[in-house]
């Protein structure tokens, strides 16, 4: 299964808006990507700073989007730590390629960006993006009641965290 990753950038509006729009059922209630040029040009302006890095993934065969990754608030120095969210698209979610498209973005986040430990936050009954992280060898860490702000709504989220250590224990495995 092969996927191909590649930085957000403005050109990617329409079709990523496209594919957010066809994909409201997948998404709701956990998340809430831009939908809208304006939101869109935002978030990718926000993606520009050096804390934050964001990703498409592509089915390699036939181009189209997979799902996106976020990595953010990138802490340097001791912490060596960032936040990641993720989101699938429909018409290529269910097959397997945001694991392998999560996995590629893991060795560079682990790799490139030389980070020690990524958290990802999921809303407890979020039971597809809870076995993603188990299979890519996040660890339950916790629960933080109110956590995220999603919908109007403040949500509560289990903190999910991979230290690079793990990853590569566990890529070498896969």
């Amino acid at each position: 299964m092969g996927v191909t990753v590649s930085a957000v950038s403005a050109g990617d509006a329409a079709e990523f808006i496209a594919a957010v729009k066809a994909s409201r059922s997948l998404h709701h209630p956990w998340i809430s990507p831009p939908d809208t040029r304006e939101r869109f040009a935002e978030w990718n302006a926000h993606l520009g700073r050096d804390d934050q890095a964001g990703y498409l993934l592509r089915h390699a065969d036939c181009g189209g989007l997979v799902g996106y990754v976020t990595v953010a608030n990138i802490v340097r120095r001791a912490f060596l730590s960032a936040a990641m969210g993720y989101g699938a698209f429909e018409g290529h979610a269910g097959r397997g390629l945001m694991r392998t498209g999560l996995e590629r973005v893991l060795a560079l986040v682990f790799g490139d960006l030389g980070l020690h430990r990524v958290e990802a936050n999921i809303q407890p009954g979020n039971a597809a993006s809870i076995a993603l992280a188990r299979r890519l060898g996040f660890e339950k860490e916790g629960f933080s009641p109110r956590f995220l702000m999603i919908g109007g709504e403040w949500k509560d989220h289990e903190r999910w965290a991979l230290r690079a250590e793990t990853f590569s224990a566990g890529a070498a495995g896969r």
